[in-house]
Order: C-alpha cells, then structure tokens, then sequence
C-alpha cells in the first residue's frame, strides 16, 4: 500500500484530502507544519508528499529544499489557495513534481498522484538496474594477504557508516576500487559515486569542477554548470589524489563538509548538499602540511578512517591470485582461451620489483599473453618483463641451478630477503 504525506496548516484541508486519500486505499499521514514533516520523513519512507506552499515555521518551498536533500526522490505535490503561475513556475523549478491550486480539483489530484508514483517507481527501477550493472563493473579486490583481508574487514565495518574515509598507498595500488567498494556496500549504493581526480585537474579549474559555476562567473563560462559535489548528492564523491588540491579549493572542501553547503563560483546562493566524501593520496599528508602544502583541519575532517593499500612489493603471495585473475579478464576480452602460465613463471613474477604495483603487474600479464606462445613460461618473463638482459640473465641462471620447485623458491625468497636488507 502506498503511504503518502499531506502538510498542510489547515485541519480541515488535510482531512478533506486524507479522506479522499483513504476511499482510494492509499496510507495518509498527516504534518501540521514543515518542521513535522521532515521529522516524519526522517524516521518514515513516502511514496508521495502533498504539502502547501504557505504555511508558519517554514514555508513549503524551504521545506522542499530540505526534502530534496533527505529523500530527493521522493515526488512533492505542492498546493496553494493564493497561488499565480509565477508561484507555480517557481514551485516546479526548485524541485516539485506540480502545483495544484486550492481548492484541489480532486480528478486532477489522484491523476497527479498516480503519476508521481509511476515516476518514482521508473526512478526506483532504474537505480535498482544501474546498481547491478555497476556492482557488476566493479572488479574484485584479489588477494589473501594479511594487508588486503585487513582492507576488506575494514570495508565491511566502515562502509554501512556515514564515517569520511582516506585511503592511502601508492601509484596504481588501487585505491579507486577500495572507494567503490566502500561505496557499494554502504547504503548511498542507490546513488553514484562520482569521482574527481584533483591531480589531472589545473588549480584554476579545479573550484569550478567541484562547485560548479553560473553563467558569465568568467570568460569561458557560456552556460551553468553543475559541480561534482552537486551531481554526487545523496551518494559518495571520490576525491582522488586530494594532495594535489590547491589551498584555495581546500578551503572551500573544508566548509562544504562542515556545513554541508556549497556555492557555485559566480554565486551567491547557498546550494545544501548531502554527499559523502572519500579521499585517496599517494602523499604523505602529515609531511605535506608541515610544509603548508596541506591544511591540518581538513586532513582531520578526512581522516576519520584511514585504510592504507600496500604496495604489491608488500604483498607478493597474492600475485598467483592477481595473475589468474588477469588472464582471465585479459584473454576474456580478446575472445580466446585463458592461457596457462608455467610455474616458473609464475615464480618469476613473484620476484620482480613491481615499482608500478598492480597497474603494472596487469600491463605485464596483458603483454605476456600477446607475445608468449601457447604457454607462459619463464623464458617469456625473462624476455619481456625483466628491465635488463642482466637481470634477465641473472634470474634465467637460478632457474637452470634448481631442479626442485620448493628449493628454487626458497633459494629466491631469500636472495630477495638480502636485497631487501
């Protein structure tokens, strides 16, 4: 059964449209003012909110305001007894699904309503097919190590949270997927997470992609636009490589998530925003502000939780893993069989300086898979991926010196051991 909420100041209104409401075998529930209501839509779901413009407390349009950000799918009637199409015009334009003059034409209301809801329902759908499609894109994070199963046990406390979270490691360590985990198993997944890479953005751009911009705010600004904090409302934005923000646009970061406000560059008008923040740097942000690249308070309002993603160097038994798992997607995408890898092969990789981590193990396995015949085998990995023919050379010698696989293993693991020290 549907629920819908009336608010309206007026007894007497509302029991005439709750009555109406009820013959049809719709929920009704009843709000005296906007304060009401938003308490109820806090603590209840609507299907549809059916509230006057005029009312004491807060007036319906500052109310919808505020609806939009709490539920901003939810469809608000807006009905008036001293209404004009500019309030109308003005109504729809901030958010509203229609305007209904009072007193209501009852015909006219229930087909508003049925049609509101066959729009929320469109919109419930959708997200519903989008999140699937997503979650489906959405890779895996691959590996047993200590370091990731720590990574996935902290995702699975933190994400149903509304906790801001810093993600750190390094260059292609994959800190995104952590970010899209934590967004996918939080209860923002219905939304998007939209993400923002502060370093591929110039500094003097970069307040304009968050906040957005009105039109004429400068030279090149020919139309509105609207920022990332705006398109991320009621989901997840994903600030990546946030080090490399510019003092000014953490200035203006920082009182978006204290206030929960933004302002378009160009504009003067107070825009609320609902959004979850996650940050990833591959910086050490404590050293970036001892040396005023960075400001302290906002590190403290992003760093609630912190989730470090070690290198690949650092957690070598999950290369196996990784490897297969590459193959898979890699061969999968050509339209050819997954191709076996040798043992030694395997090995191999495990005993290189991975200095790109997984970004460059991937690129690695994708280039094994073109050039190797219809195995992996050791000598590809000598050929293709070691940096020098010394290296290469030096690895092929171990190779021939060990008959036994767990010997050659062990005699790498501490060969790698020395050079570590």
């Amino acid at each position: 059964m549907a629920k819908i909420l009336i608010v309206d100041d007026e007894q007497a209104i509302r029991r005439t449209i709750r009555d109406i409401l009820e013959f049809e075998s719709y929920e009704v529930v009843e709000a005296g003012d906007g304060l009401d209501a938003l308490a109820k839509i806090k603590k209840d779901k609507y299907d549809v909110v059916i509230m006057d413009i005029q009312m004491p407390k807060m007036d319906g349009l500052e109310t919808l305001e505020r609806i939009q950000i709490l539920t901003p799918d939810t469809p608000v009637i807006m009905i008036s007894g001293h209404g004009t199409i500019e309030t109308a015009v003005k109504a729809v334009k901030d958010g509203a699904f229609d305007y209904i003059a009072k007193p209501p034409d009852l015909n006219r209301l229930l087909i508003t309503i049925r049609n509101a809801m066959d729009k929320s329902t469109l919109i419930t759908e959708t997200k519903v097919l989008k999140r699937k499609v997503n979650k489906s894109k959405t890779q895996e994070i691959i590996g047993e190590s200590p370091g990731i199963s720590k990574i996935k046990e902290t995702i699975e406390r933190v994400a149903p949270t509304e906790a801001r979270v810093l993600v750190t490691g390094g260059n292609g360590t994959g800190k995104e997927l952590v970010a899209r985990w934590i967004h996918e198993y939080s209860e923002r997944n219905e939304n998007s997470i939209v993400e923002v890479n502060c370093a591929a953005i110039p500094a003097e751009l970069i307040e304009s992609e968050l906040f957005g911009h009105e039109k004429g705010a400068f030279t090149s600004a020919v139309k509105q636009r609207i920022g990332k904090f705006e398109q991320a409302n009621g989901g997840t934005l994903f600030l990546d490589e946030i080090g490399d923000m510019s003092l000014s646009a953490q200035a203006k970061v920082l009182r978006a998530l204290q206030e929960n406000k933004i302002t378009r560059v160009g504009g003067d008008k107070e825009i609320k925003v609902n959004v979850r923040v996650i940050a990833a740097t591959n910086k050490d942000l404590r050293s970036e502000i001892a040396r005023g690249n960075f400001r302290e308070d906002l590190y403290h309002r992003l760093a609630v939780i912190i989730i470090h993603v070690p290198d690949l160097n650092d957690r070598r038994d999950d290369i196996p893993l990784l490897v297969e798992h590459f193959i898979s997607n890699i061969c999968d995408d050509y339209g050819m069989s997954p191709k076996p890898i040798a043992k030694k092969a395997m090995i191999a990789l495990q005993n290189i300086n991975w200095t790109g981590n997984i970004r460059e193990l991937r690129n690695v396995v994708e280039r094994l898979i073109i050039l190797s015949g219809k195995e992996i085998v050791e000598e590809d990995v000598f050929s293709y991926v070691m940096p020098s023919s010394a290296s290469a050379n030096r690895f092929k010698e171990f190779f021939d010196r060990f008959k036994d696989m767990e010997e050659l293993q062990t005699f790498i693991e501490s060969e790698y051991k020395k050079y570590k020290q």
